[in-house]
C-alpha cells in the first residue's frame, strides 16, 4: 500500500485524478476496455472533476460498476447515488455502459442480475473512500472478510447515517435509509488496482484505525492493507492522526 498526502481537497483531487487517468489509458491501450468500479459521496467531488476533465481516455471503452445504494430511494432524489453518478459521470464522459443498483427495485433480483456481470470478467480499477466508521462501500463495522457474494444487503448503523446528515445528502436521522445494497469486501479486493480517495478532518480517526491498526473487521477499510496495488491519496486534515513516516507530502 502506498500513502500520498496532499495539502488540501483540490490538490488530492487532482493528484489522484492524475494517476486514474494514467491507469485507465494503460488499461485502454493493453486491453481495449476497462472496468471500474467507482464511489460517490462528497469526498469523491474534487477527484471526479478532475478526472472527467482529463484529456484522451476513451470513455466509450470503459464499463462502470458503482459501490452501493440506499434500498427504498428512488433514482431522483437528491441522495441517490445513481442521481450522483449520472450527473458528475456518467453525463460528462459518455460511459454508455453501466449497471445501476436499483435499491427501489426488487433488491435480490438486482444484486443477483448485477453480481453476475459483475463476476463475468475482472474489474480493473476501483475508486474507493473511507466512512467515518472506517466503512468500506457500505459494509459497516463489523464488516463481512468471508461472504464471496458479490452485493449484499446489509443495515446501516447508526454512525453511517449520521454522516450523510453531516454531508448534507438529509435533512435529519430519520429521513437516512436504514438498509443499502453494497459491494462486498472480497469483490473489491479482486480489482486489479485500487485507490482509495479520503479527504477532511472528520475521516482523520477512521484513517487512523484503518492505515495504522491491525487488520479487524472493526475498520473494515482496513482490509485494504492486503492488497498489494492501492494508493491512498490524502490531504492533511484526513492524514493528521498518521504517523508521519508514513506519509509523503508535497
Amino acid at each position: 500500500m502506498k500513502i500520498r498526502v496532499l495539502p488540501d481537497a483540490k490538490s488530492l483531487g487532482a493528484e489522484a485524478s492524475i494517476h486514474a487517468a494514467a491507469s485507465l489509458r494503460q488499461i485502454l491501450q493493453t486491453r481495449g476496455e476497462a472496468r471500474i468500479l467507482v464511489a460517490t459521496g462528497a469526498s469523491q467531488f474534487d477527484f471526479l472533476d478532475a478526472l472527467t476533465s482529463e484529456p484522451d481516455i476513451m470513455w466509450h471503452k470503459v464499463e462502470m460498476f458503482h459501490l452501493d445504494e440506499y434500498v427504498g430511494l428512488s433514482a431522483n432524489h437528491p441522495a441517490s447515488f445513481r442521481k450522483y453518478l449520472r450527473e458528475r459521470l456518467l453525463e460528462r464522459t459518455g460511459i454508455a455502459k453501466y449497471h445501476f443498483l436499483e435499491g427501489d427495485g426488487n433488491v435480490q433480483d438486482v444484486m443477483e442480475r448485477v453480481g453476475r456481470e459483475l463476476l463475468s470478467r475482472p474489474i480493473d480499477l476501483a475508486f474507493v473512500g473511507i466512512g467515518e466508521n472506517g466503512h468500506l462501500a457500505f459494509n459497516d463495522p463489523p464488516a463481512n472478510f468471508e461472504t464471496e457474494s458479490p452485493y449484499l444487503m446489509v443495515e446501516l448503523d447508526e454512525d453511517c447515517r449520521q454522516q450523510q446528515v453531516n454531508e448534507g445528502w438529509f435533512n435529519s436521522l430519520s429521513e437516512v435509509p436504514k438498509q443499502a445494497i453494497s459491494i462486498s469486501i472480497r469483490q473489491i479486493l479482486k480489482a486489479r488496482e485500487i485507490l482509495v480517495i479520503v479527504g477532511g478532518e472528520r475521516k482523520a480517526r477512521a484513517v487512523q484505525a484503518c492505515l495504522e491498526s491491525d487488520i479487524s473487521p472493526l475498520a473494515p477499510a482496513s482490509i485494504l492493507q492486503t492488497h498489494s496495488q492501492t494508493t491512498v491519496y490524502l490531504d492533511r486534515d484526513s492524514a493528521a492522526l498518521l504517523n508521519s513516516q508514513l506519509t509523503t507530502v508535497r
